[in-house]
């Protein structure tokens, strides 16, 4: 059974599931960038009407749609579309196992910085219907991506400088500030 959850941006949705979704962790996919994409599942929805960014995490999706369209119109299309792919399939949706950011830098700070956007900030952002993905840290500046959900959401920018830059200066010294890249 989906169930749905509202986000604080109005123009997004969570749809949850007692099934796995992800088994691969959080991955956005972007309706302009639908082309590079191989996943039936994801490419069909991103073909709806309306439908500009999809995110996968392990128990949810949440979908983010243009100003004009209606959750009305959307909602059944998603839950229907979502309903389908476990009718007809055994396994998560995402399968594959991804690069983890982690092995590309070794560096302590990075690893602490990584650590409490895992343990302490990713959980909370996806309560939202998001996620945050650490992207670099130099001069005392740590740069991350806002997705599904967040990005776009007009509390997002409160929620970056009030919240992760307030966690992140507290556990790792070494951070300064924190910019969305």
């Amino acid at each position: 059974m989906i169930q749905t959850e509202s986000t604080p941006n109005p123009n997004s949705l969570k749809f949850l599931s007692e099934k796995t979704i992800s088994a691969t962790g959080t991955e956005e996919f972007q309706k302009e960038k639908s082309k590079e994409i191989s996943n039936t599942f994801i490419k069909e929805l991103l073909q709806f009407d309306g439908v500009e960014l999809v995110l996968l995490s392990k128990n949810f999706l949440s979908v983010k749609k243009t100003e004009e369209s209606s959750w009305n119109e959307l909602k059944p299309m998603i839950i229907s579309h979502l309903n389908h792919y476990f009718e007809n399939n055994n396994e998560p949706i995402l399968k594959e196992s991804k690069k983890s950011v982690s092995s590309l830098n070794d560096d302590e700070t990075v690893k602490k910085i990584i650590d409490v956007l895992d343990t302490k900030i990713r959980p909370a952002v996806a309560r939202d219907g998001g996620d945050i993905k650490f992207k670099s840290f130099e001069n005392g500046i740590v740069k991350v991506e806002l997705q599904g959900s967040c990005s776009g959401c007009p509390s997002s920018l409160m929620t970056l400088k009030q919240g992760v830059q307030n966690l992140l200066k507290h556990y790792v010294k070494e951070v300064n500030s924190v910019e969305a890249n």
